[in-house]
């Protein structure tokens, strides 16, 4: 019986043997795929495409991965790829062709392409110039949209009648949802979009993230974040008329999205302001529908007033004077600069000592720069710069138009103003004084605006401001005043927030100059940071409307 059981585990010994043998033989199957070869076909028109064509012995898929910080899956070998940077630049484009049991090989080609696109309107708004956050405005109604996409005339943007949600319809899962745009080297955009912990899914996806998939009813699900993505801008091709939509569609790679998840990556720009989007997407499974989304750049999801577009109208449309900032230099055709400390630091015990120096004014990328800095000079502490129009541009009545990103650190005291032409012959405040914009870097979260005349003037002005500000320094805002004979009204981005009830009275009936400067310390600014060290207000451009 001993033998025998011998004999027994020695056959299934024998036998394990033989089955592991043969799963070993399997092992044959597993090939690396080879002979791994690359084909581009580029454009000569200026779009950017390039047709790429990948083919492999014993490849199942290919995956290209793009040295603008794209990548895409091809199952077949066969991709499209749009290159967005403006000019002819040279592209390193690796392919990995997979196999049977994961493994790979891959290879690498150099493409150089001509793109002749670029929005940079559309970039800027987006941007802010660096980085920019945006929101659902979920005060708006129709700030969630779909409709047909097309019918016998072409493309439908109005949402198509088929629903278009109230103001506040939705689930908390859509409105905390975040979408930030960031601009970096070489004009390259990126995304990050972050969801609070669940994503608004459209019903028809619901199932691939452990949703139940029934019909119209839409669910908030945990979808996979992909992160910071690269987001390129390219030519829109829906046929849209130019008077209905910006032209550019944003596109973001890895499968990133907007907000409600509808299965796309691209998103046209119908339309963009300074605070307000609006977008434009087909969904990845039905291409009869097209959906709408409303976008802000204010957390509580309001645009302008709280309900809607800004509804100040301004009656003044003809451009009569502007500085875009585009060269190399402050025009000193259009600018004065104010040297030294004034009398009393300008009247409000100033710490800085304004130069002309490029350390503290200058020209870049199409801004004016003016940076307050900790150093000594003349007997001050700090210098900085104040240019002015005085004797090249006054004007009476219009509208002021600047749009600029604002200092930061304790201190620091920016200013876009306009003075009396009158002065200095005639005395302050009986020239009159109109501060568009004031902040101050010890309250961060305030923008004011103010009016000095006599009997106001001072500690005893007309002020009205802006609270609740989280990103004055940080992303450029528009900031005006629209003059009259009859009203004074200031704004931020669109909206007023001072209204002046103007008469033959006041100062305010005769030519007025413009003004920049950051002031450090003083009346207003307050307590200078121990660690300040330098800060700057950039300035896009300042125009001028009657």
């Amino acid at each position: 019986m001993k033998y025998f059981k011998l004999i027994f585990s020695l056959f299934a010994i024998s036998l394990m043997l033989s089955s592991c043998q043969e799963d070993d033989l399997t092992l044959d199957t597993i090939v690396v795929p080879s002979n791994l070869n690359i084909t581009a076909n580029i454009s000569d028109d200026g779009s950017g495409l390039v047709d790429f064509t990948a083919t492999a012995d014993d490849a199942i898929t290919y995956e290209y991965n793009f040295s603008d910080g794209t990548s895409a899956v091809a199952a077949g070998g066969t991709y499209t790829k749009r290159f967005t940077r403006v000019g002819l630049n040279t592209y390193l484009v690796t392919v990995v062709a997979y196999g049977k049991g994961g493994v790979s090989s891959s290879k690498s080609i150099e493409v150089a392409v001509q793109s002749d696109f670029d929005d940079p309107e559309t970039k800027q708004f987006l941007t802010g110039g660096s980085s920019k956050t945006w929101y659902i405005a979920s005060a708006v109604p129709g700030h969630l949209g779909v409709g047909q996409n097309t019918n016998d005339e072409g493309p439908i943007v109005d949402g198509g009648g088929f629903f278009a949600g109230a103001a506040g319809f939705g689930p908390d899962c859509f409105y905390d949802d975040t979408m930030t745009f960031s601009l970096g080297a070489n004009d390259q955009l990126t995304y990050d979009y972050s969801s609070a912990g669940a994503t608004f899914v459209n019903w028809t996806y619901t199932t691939e993230f452990g949703g139940a998939g029934q019909e119209n009813n839409d669910e908030c699900l945990e979808v996979p974040e992909p992160g910071t993505v690269t987001a390129t801008l390219a030519p829109a091709t829906s046929g849209i008329p130019e008077d209905q939509s910006t032209q550019t569609v944003i596109d973001l790679s890895g499968d990133a999205f907007v907000a409600y998840y509808i299965g796309t990556s691209q998103y046209e720009v119908l339309e963009i302001t300074e605070n307000s989007m609006y977008l434009r997407a087909i969904p990845g499974n039905d291409d009869f529908l097209a959906w709408y989304l409303i976008l802000t750049t204010s957390p509580d999801g309001t645009i302008g007033d709280g309900g809607g577009e800004p509804d100040f109208e301004s009656q003044f449309t003809n451009e009569i004077w502007s500085d875009e900032f585009e060269g190399d230099a402050l025009d000193t055709d259009n600018w004065n600069y104010e040297i030294g400390n004034g009398t009393n630091g300008w009247g409000n015990n100033e710490a800085q000592y304004y130069t002309d120096s490029e350390d503290n004014v200058r020209v870049e990328d199409g801004n004016l720069v003016i940076t307050a800095r900790r150093e000594a000079e003349s007997g001050f502490d700090f210098t900085s710069a104040r240019i002015t129009t005085k004797d090249k541009f006054e004007f009476t009545y219009g509208r002021v138009e600047v749009r600029a990103k604002l200092p930061e650190g304790g201190g620091t005291w920016p200013a876009i103003w306009m003075l009396g032409a009158e002065w200095p012959e005639e005395a302050w405040p009986g020239v009159g004084e109109m501060d568009i914009m004031e902040w101050v870097g010890n309250q961060p979260d305030r923008v004011s605006s103010a009016l000095h005349l006599p009997g106001n003037s001072g500690g005893n002005a007309i002020v009205g401001d802006v609270t609740g500000i989280t990103d004055a320094s940080t992303e450029f805002h528009i900031y005006e005043v629209e003059w009259t004979a009859e009203k004074i009204t200031f704004l931020m981005d669109g909206v007023p927030h001072l209204e002046f009830d103007n008469d033959e009275s006041t100062p305010f009936q005769s030519d007025f100059y413009l003004l920049l400067n950051i002031a450090m310390g003083g009346t207003l600014g307050g307590t200078i940071a121990d660690d300040f060290q330098e800060s700057s207000m950039e300035i896009d451009y300042v125009k001028v409307y009657q």
